[in-house]
């Protein structure tokens, strides 16, 4: 005896009905964007991705009727456009804030401080990661590694940078945010809401007065090396151990080739200290 699937509390369902189109002057305002985006790429469907982008500006996250814009400008199949939309985090698949906050809490952040910053902001906002707070202004998410180390722990806001934040630093900036007071990235370009970004990362210029020459330049901490190797760099202080310097009272310049911290100076070990000296290792029962 068989059977039927509403007998074994299956429901197949009705199959989801295609994505409604956007309105006759939206869809005509973004294909004339789309035009543009285009024509930069020798092979249309290259454009995917900042197509992606330009829907995303749209409606603040890439909705199935932007899918289906993309699919059917560059002669996709709406599967071949979901396959990539899902498969990059920087594309929102849900409404989410004006807002995009994100936590590094990859290893190096979050020993300096990342692990804290996010339950913090958790706590603080009432959210949980990926999700956006009731006014609609702040998503929280926590974030991998952006190239920003030596600036840790660091928070992001719409890709722009908020760097060796504090668990007190963090909330007042999302409380500005949500207040609507101007916030001031670290360095980088002005910040703007996530519409907006994503609109430049579309290829669309920022014509905002001094956006562009603003962004782009690498912090101090990121040229320190560099200058060390062109020997750029002024000479730095060494501290000696165990008050060396003050035995002396000799003040000392280091040299190019010294190690310009005490944790690499020399140390008395039992090779240097007769009071100790190095021997072979006794074997076991002797």
């Amino acid at each position: 005896m068989t059977t039927s699937s509403s007998e074994r509390g299956v429901s197949l369902g009705m199959p989801e009905l295609p994505a409604p189109a956007y309105p006759d002057d939206v869809r005509a305002r973004l294909e004339t964007d789309a035009r543009e985006v285009i024509a930069r790429y020798p092979d249309s469907r290259s454009a995917l991705l900042p197509l992606l982008h330009l829907v995303q500006s749209e409606e603040g996250h890439v909705t199935r009727t932007g899918m289906r814009f993309c699919a059917d400008t560059l002669g996709l199949t709406t599967a071949e456009v979901t396959a990539v939309a899902t498969f990059y985090s920087m594309y929102r698949r849900r409404p989410s804030g004006d807002y995009q906050v994100g936590v590094c809490t990859n290893t190096l952040c979050a020993v300096m401080g990342g692990d804290a910053i996010f339950e913090e902001l958790q706590e603080h906002l009432g959210v949980g990661n990926g999700e956006t707070t009731d006014d609609g202004k702040v998503t929280l998410e926590h974030i991998e590694c952006n190239a920003a180390c030596d600036f840790a722990p660091v928070v992001m806001v719409n890709w722009e940078f908020f760097d060796n934040q504090t668990p007190g630093s963090a909330k007042r900036l999302v409380d500005d945010l949500r207040a609507g007071r101007p916030v001031t990235p670290t360095r980088g370009a002005p910040l703007c809401t996530f519409k907006e970004t994503a609109r430049v990362l579309a290829g669309f210029p920022d014509e905002r007065d001094g956006a562009v020459e603003s962004g782009g330049s690498a912090g101090h901490a990121s040229l320190v090396g560099l200058k060390l190797a062109k020997g750029e760099a002024a000479p730095a202080r060494v501290v000696h151990p165990r008050g060396e310097a003050a035995r002396t009272g000799t003040p000392h310049d280091p040299s190019p080739t010294e190690h310009l911290s005490s944790h690499d100076a020399p140390q008395d070990t039992s090779a240097s200290d007769p009071a100790h000296p190095a021997g072979p290792a006794a074997e076991e029962g002797e």
